[in-house]
């Protein structure tokens, strides 16, 4: 597993955004802090690196880390151990000094900026800045050299028409859609401002713009300046399993990785970049996992148009659907979308909150309100959340029937995803077809790799369904219902 990089541990999800297929940086044998052997022959050794390292830690007056180099994996350049590594180590310490963050952006052009202008969007200019300058004056160039080419990267963004309709079940396919609108939209606040770089510097393009921005998302992580770019970290590929994170120090003003684990000589060393379904890591990272173990899938549900009581459910919803929840995917959810996550030790679904086992609350509660088919109905519904902790049908309906027939309504929509889900895949055909590009058979791998992980968590919430069904059924026979 490869790609992106973890955030700080007391950040926000979205410090976490960081890197794909990582920047080269490597190890030399001349550097002036590390204290590898030059007799030691470095398994995965990226030669065309091997000045990085050195460059970085002269820069940073101190050693970054005498325990990594820069080597090359099945998904391009990653960390190798150099020596025997133990659970506990500090692996990798990188001071804020060598970070690049937004507020090295030009004084002027900041100016010009108004308040919508993101941290992303800045680090961004500054980013595209220093690619401006080039080999010979800018103080980045061996970092910004090894960063991604445009034609290398494989976040949504970059995906034709054609590609994206592979995707079209996924709620992927619409957040790709709104973050390409968003970019535009940021292309046009910034291009004023633009206009004020040196004249040398004025010939950024929109491409130029979308190739930057798409680096920022990717590679970014959360500081204390609202992101940065931290050689050298960057290079770490992605486990999600593994509980390394990159922590930010602000006593020491430094971002380090503690080993979670013990690593032998030249085995690769992974992080973790957050718990990311594949839905964010191919949005932001342009790449998936085969079986994602933090996997969610997003639904959306609304009142039927025709329904004689939408107006009065529309209302009642909107006047008691839950507090809006962020999850670790950076997913909102709102009173007529969802998201449904597995909890694979148990092999059965649990709520975007990851507490307790079953369907969200307020997706149940939304299928406890559409169901309701009189006033009458609606009325008790809302008395009886007023009469428990106020809030709405969070228990089962004291009416085992109607209970039975909100959630086999819910059981009925999700097997209707699932058809759709089945019949997407079953399109895909087979990746590895002998007629079929590399780059689009890798992106039709991670377009099955999406889609198969949200089916799983969809047929995960089917079974679930079909067991609290059968169980109330078992209850009301026995008379033995209980809340």
């Amino acid at each position: 597993m490869l790609q992106r990089a973890a955030t700080a541990q007391p950040l926000p999800w979205w410090s976490l955004r960081q890197l794909f297929f990582t920047v080269s940086h490597q190890l030399s044998v001349q550097r002036n802090f590390s204290s590898i052997s030059k007799s030691r022959v470095l398994n995965h050794l990226d030669e065309e690196c091997e000045d990085f390292l050195p460059w970085l830690e002269r820069k940073a007056g101190i050693e970054v880390s005498s325990k990594l180099y820069v080597g090359k994996s099945s998904y391009g350049r990653s960390l190798f151990a150099s020596e025997d590594i133990q659970t506990g180590d500090c692996i990798l310490r990188v001071p804020y000094g060598v970070q690049i963050a937004s507020d090295k952006l030009l004084a002027k052009v900041s100016a010009l900026l108004d308040d919508e202008v993101e941290h992303d969007t800045k680090l961004a200019i500054v980013l595209l800045v220093e690619q401006k300058l080039g080999q010979q004056e800018s103080a980045w160039a061996p970092y910004v050299n090894w960063l991604p080419q445009l034609g290398e990267m494989d976040s949504a963004i970059f995906w034709s028409k054609s590609e994206l309709d592979m995707i079209y079940k996924s709620s992927v396919y619409q957040e790709t859609i709104e973050q390409k609108t968003q970019i535009d939209k940021d292309f046009l606040r910034i291009k004023p401002a633009l206009e004020h770089l040196p004249h040398s510097l004025r010939s950024i393009t929109f491409k130029d713009f979308v190739h930057s921005y798409a680096l920022v998302k990717s590679r970014a992580w959360g500081s204390t300046k609202g992101a940065s770019l931290i050689p050298f970290a960057d290079f770490l590929n992605h486990d999600g399993i593994s509980e390394a994170v990159l922590l930010n120090d602000e006593d020491k003003q430094v971002s380090e990785v503690i080993a979670d684990r013990n690593y032998a000589p030249h085995e690769e060393v992974m992080i973790r970049y957050g718990k990311f379904s594949n839905a964010t890591l191919l949005l932001d990272f342009g790449f998936t996992l085969p079986y994602n173990i933090h996997d969610q899938v997003r639904i959306q549900i609304d009142v039927p148009h025709h329904d004689v009581l939408r107006e009065m459910k529309v209302d009642i919803l909107q006047r008691h659907y839950l507090p809006t929840i962020e999850d670790d995917n950076g997913f909102k959810s709102s009173w007529d979308s969802f998201v449904i996550k597995i909890w694979f030790s148990c092999r059965e679904v649990k709520s975007a909150g990851g507490k307790g086992k079953g369907l969200p609350q307020s997706l149940r509660a939304f299928a406890r309100i559409l169901s309701c088919t009189t006033h009458q109905d609606l009325s008790d519904l809302v008395m009886e959340a007023a009469q428990n902790d106020g809030r709405l049908a969070r228990r089962p309906l004291r009416n085992s029937s109607r209970e039975i027939k909100a959630h086999e309504v819910l059981s009925f929509h999700i097997t209707q995803l699932i058809e759709e889900y089945n019949a997407s895949i079953k399109l895909l055909g087979p990746a590895n077809c002998p007629s079929t590009c590399k780059r689009v058979a890798l992106r039709k791998k991670m377009a099955f790799d999406l889609l198969s992980g949200e089916l799983r968590v969809l047929k995960s919430a089917s079974a679930w369904l079909k067991n609290y069904c059968t169980t109330l059924l078992q209850q009301t026979a026995h008379g033995s219902v209980q809340e």
